[in-house]
Parts: structure tokens; C-alpha cells; sequence
């Protein structure tokens, strides 16, 4: 199997994950708790070294304000959940995965929030300007994601994150495509709140992800439960992050993330996201070569990440997928990625048919330019 759907999930792992991941279950895999036995507290230092980790990755403000969560949508709905109140204004775009859209359209049904989404220009880039004049005296949040996971646009989150914060309001980023590629300081960036999964570009397991949650963001609690700790108090303990983190948490996967996270810094992440970009911008060459391809999205490798959508009218997205991963052995992913509003701005949300969507490619730092060479000739032959 080519694997090339690394903006769902990275695959395969760093062996150094999966060591992590098996010694941990073998020998530590207890529930958390500060007071309790050794294997308890070998729990909690697990996940204690990984929010230290994380802070030092992201530079945030202490480790303590990074919540682990299921996943980024976990994450997102926490924040959006925790800090959005009746009457309240929400500025996002249309580059969005369902992960905002979702949860925001749903508040806005139901007449507690509104919500304005800031359009992308035809490279799938969004002007800071458009966001400012998008911002009314309601406004209390803008929500972005960082780079699209159709197109594969960083947006210029600095700019942006430097507007939100003139205006005295809370900047929220999906880092679902960024985290473990491009640079990120939340501080510099005057991030509020940061969503990220681990399990893709930081290599983590599934099931895990993180809510970075900043010295100007008071949430309400997502979900009340036991920590581990305190268990005296009769509502939700109020020191983060287990006022939300109610539960167990997954510390096996945890363990596997700060693996993971390990890994990229040794690695480096300029490093990554070069090696990943060289890759998409050999078989973007190689996709313009052939008939009939439509390309979506800036060529700029410097405002990239390693995910590149195209289409043709040969065959549906959905269809070429299908016979590709039959045929090939070549993972892709067809259909509209959870971004139904990018895809209608592209002209490639044709509704109640089967022609949907785009074909996405993602590459990640074990695939090859082998890996790319196969799915151009696999391409040109099915074409052909």
C-alpha cells in the first residue's frame, strides 16, 4: 500500500511511537492519580511530561492550560461550547471544516449566536483585512483554521491573531494541518485557543488531541467528572486542566503522543514540512502534465502545507479514489473532506450527484518521491 492520506491521519507512525505505545500499556496502563499507587502516579506524569512538552512545542503560557481531548473536533466544540455566549458574533471562513462549521451553524440555527464567513480568494488564501471589516461590536470570537485541509493554504494566522487582538477579542485556530509542520507560537501569534489532533502531523495514535487554552480565554466546563485529585468539591474543580478534563483520560495514547511529538522535534519541523512540500510539488508537475487535471489551490511551497486536491472529468473524485486504492494499492482521499463551503466556492460541490468533490493527496515524512512517481503513472494510465 502508497499511503497519501496523511491529512486525515499520518501513517505509519515513528517506530519509536508504537515502542512507546506497548511499553506503556505493559507496564504503566493505570488510571491517573496523584495520591494513589506507583502505577497511578507513573499515569500521571505521563500525562504531565506531555502537556510540559506540548507548552515547549507551541510556546504557550504553562503546561497546565493544555487540555488532552478525543480529538481536534473534541477540542473545537470545547472551546466553542466553553466561551460563546447568547448574542454573540462569530467571524470564521469558508475554508472551514465541519469541525467549525458544524457546531457553529447549529448555535446559529437555534438564534443563539451569528456567524460571518470571511471568503477565501480564488488561491485559497484569506485577506486579514477582510476579517477586520468583518468584525462587528458583537463580535466576541474568530475562529480560522490555520491551513485548509482541502487546499492546503497556510493563512497568514500572524496578521490576523494581531487584529483580533487590537480589538480585544478571542482568537481561536484548528490547527488540524499544522501542528507538527509549520511553526507555531501561540504567544507571537496572540492564539487564545488552540485546537490540534495528535494523531497527524504529531504522530500520535488516534484518540488524542489537545486544547491549548490561553490566560485571556475562561471557559465553562465541556464535562464534570472525576480527576484523579480532587474529589472533595461538589461541582467541577476549577484549576486547569481538570476543570476540563472530567474522566479518565487516554493516557495510553498520550504516551504515544508525546512519543510522537518527541519525534518531530528531533526531526524538526521545518525540516518535515520541506520534505513533505518537495514531494507535492513534484507531483503537482506531474498532475499539469496531464490532460484533463484541475489543480486546486496556491503553488507558493512557503504557504503550503503537504496536501494538494485536484479533479477531472473522466472519472468522479469518488470513482477514482475507489480505483485507485483497488487497482493501485494507492491510498487518497476522494469526496468534499468536511469542507462542503470551499468545495462550493471551487465549483466542486455538485450536489445530489456523483461528481462531489475533489481527489486529496497528502504526503507525509516516510513517503518517497517513488510514492508520488506511482500515483502520477497510475494517474496517466487510468487517464490515458
Amino acid at each position: 500500500m502508497i499511503y497519501l492520506d496523511n491529512a486525515a491521519t499520518s501513517y505509519p507512525k515513528p517506530e519509536s511511537v508504537y515502542q512507546a505505545l506497548d511499553a506503556f500499556a505493559r507496564s504503566s496502563l493505570a488510571n491517573p492519580g496523584r495520591a494513589g499507587h506507583k502505577m497511578a502516579r507513573d499515569a500521571e506524569d505521563t500525562l504531565n511530561n506531555c502537556r510540559h512538552l506540548l507548552n515547549q512545542f507551541f510556546h504557550g503560557a504553562g503546561a497546565k492550560r493544555f487540555v488532552f481531548t478525543l480529538n481536534c473536533t473534541d477540542s473545537l466544540n470545547m472551546a466553542f461550547k466553553g466561551v460563546l455566549n447568547d448574542g454573540d458574533h462569530v467571524v470564521t471562513s469558508d475554508l472551514e471544516h465541519n469541525s467549525i462549521s458544524r457546531p457553529l451553524r447549529a448555535m446559529e440555527k437555534v438564534g443563539r449566536i451569528t456567524v460571518t464567513k470571511v471568503r477565501a480568494d480564488g488561491e485559497g488564501y484569506l485577506d486579514p483585512e477582510h476579517v477586520r471589516r468583518a468584525i462587528t461590536p458583537r463580535t466576541r470570537l474568530v475562529a480560522l483554521t490555520h491551513a485548509s485541509n482541502v487546499l492546503g493554504t497556510v493563512q497568514p494566522v500572524r496578521e490576523i491573531g494581531r487584529i483580533v487582538r487590537e480589538r480585544e477579542l478571542l482568537f481561536l485556530v484548528d490547527a488540524a494541518q499544522t501542528a507538527g509542520v509549520i511553526p507555531i507560537d501561540v504567544q507571537d501569534m496572540n492564539i487564545d485557543l488552540l485546537a490540534f489532533p495528535g494523531h497527524k502531523s504529531l504522530m500520535g495514535p488516534t484518540g488524542t488531541g489537545a486544547l491549548y487554552v490561553g490566560p485571556r480565554a475562561a471557559l465553562r466546563a465541556w464535562r464534570e467528572g472525576g480527576t484523579g485529585g480532587d474529589s472533595s468539591s461538589e461541582t467541577q474543580p476549577t484549576d486547569l486542566p481538570y476543570f476540563l478534563e472530567g474522566g479518565t483520560p487516554n493516557v495510553l495514547g498520550v504516551s504515544g503522543l508525546a512519543a510522537g511529538v518527541q519525534w518531530v522535534q528531533e526531526q524538526r519541523v521545518e525540516r518535515i514540512h520541506a520534505q513533505e512540500n518537495e514531494l507535492i510539488a513534484r507531483l503537482r508537475r506531474l498532475l499539469e502534465e496531464l490532460d484533463g487535471v484541475a489543480v486546486y489551490g496556491g503553488k507558493d511551497c512557503s504557504r503550503r502545507v503537504s496536501t494538494l486536491s485536484f479533479r477531472t472529468e473522466v472519472l468522479p473524485a469518488l470513482e477514482l479514489g475507489a480505483l485507485l486504492d483497488a487497482e493501485f494499492g494507492i491510498a487518497v482521499r476522494p469526496g468534499l473532506h468536511c469542507a462542503p463551503y470551499i468545495h462550493r466556492a471551487l465549483g466542486t460541490y455538485v450536489k445530489d450527484t456523483d461528481k462531489d468533490g475533489t481527489v486529496r493527496v497528502s504526503t507525509g515524512p516516510f513517503n518517497t518521491a517513488a510514492d508520488v512517481d506511482a500515483l502520477a503513472a497510475a494517474l496517466a494510465a487510468v487517464l490515458g
